[in-house]
């Protein structure tokens, strides 16, 4: 994705991060105009630097701050500053301590595609290299790795599926409202630039992967309804990577679900996020009367490249 207007960053300028995000649970409330996120955050400073009562300094961009809290104690505009592109608190615990924070953003208007978006009626998130903190207010860079729990809801009749990275923990109807909700937790530490979140009314490719050990994975395409019929070579094509994964290098896949979301709208053409790859579905379709050998082969190559990062980074 061309990025304008940002300064470059070098490696002879690279500071370690202050304070290090060890946890973050995140309930997502979709809506067109106004999604809520409530974040928790828990922190410490980073023990390689000497913070000595640093600020904590939290990157953002077009959010509106709703509350704010430290371990619990509600905060005012007085004990914090809030900046485009920023929020710092200047006081914040030597010890490992909880931050909370409510948000709004509008995934409608932002035509950017970079962060929570909706377009055709699909929400969607693209968090490389920059795009977490237009969803939260976070230390959005790819040293600071954390493990994530996910509550996404929204109008059932709308977005009847809710996904993220990792493994599904529970789901149901929220009585009374017509929306429902979705739980999803990755044990596995990563960057915020490989958070991600679907929601919309889409189509499923159910299929399954029996690792080396025996363990059963189950694979899904999600597709935008009716291309159904164009997504068999894609799953063909996850699968003999994973297989490939196992029998070159040991490595056998760590979750118990690994889905791909495959939709029009999105700009980096396929991304690596842990267990819930986004792709262009120009890069996932096929069908024998419509594409190429090179297009067959150009879905089995970038299909194989993202799985790899899984384990490659």
């Amino acid at each position: 994705m061309h990025q304008t207007g940002r300064k470059p960053k070098l490696l002879k300028d690279y500071a370690a991060p202050d304070y290090l995000i060890e946890e973050v649970d995140l309930d997502v409330a979709l809506a067109p105009k106004a999604a809520r996120v409530a974040s928790r955050l828990r922190l410490r400073p980073n023990p390689k630097v000497a913070t000595g009562g640093r600020p904590l300094v939290l990157n953002g961009e077009g959010l509106t701050l709703e509350s704010l809290a430290l371990d619990g104690k509600p905060l005012s505009p007085k004990d914090y500053e809030l900046k485009d592109g920023s929020l710092t608190i200047p006081r914040v615990p030597a010890q490992p301590f909880t931050l909370e924070i409510v948000t709004l953003c509008d995934p409608e208007a932002n035509t950017a595609l970079s962060g929570l978006y909706l377009s055709r009626g699909t929400y969607c998130t693209q968090c490389e290299p920059e795009g977490f903190r237009r969803i939260t207010y976070f230390i959005d860079r790819p040293d600071v790795l954390a493990v994530y729990t996910v509550r996404i809801e929204a109008e059932r009749a709308t977005t009847p599926v809710l996904l993220s990275n990792g493994n599904p923990v529970a789901q149901g109807d929220i009585p009374g409202t017509g929306r429902h909700f979705a739980v999803w937790h990755d044990p596995f530490p990563k960057p915020s630039y490989l958070f991600a979140l679907v929601g919309g009314n889409l189509a499923s490719v159910p299929d399954s992967f029996v690792t080396a050990s025996g363990r059963k994975v189950a694979l899904a395409i999600y597709v935008e309804p009716g291309k159904e019929d164009r997504c068999a070579w894609a799953m063909e094509s996850l699968k003999r990577a994973m297989r490939w994964d196992e029998e070159r290098f040991g490595r056998e896949y760590d979750l118990d679900v690994f889905n791909i979301v495959a939709v029009s709208d999105f700009n980096m053409g396929a991304m690596e996020n842990k267990g819930l790859n986004i792709f262009n579905d120009k890069l996932v379709l096929a069908r024998p009367d419509t594409a190429s050998d090179a297009d067959y082969a150009s879905i089995e190559g970038v299909i194989a490249h993202e799985y790899f990062h899984n384990w490659t980074g």
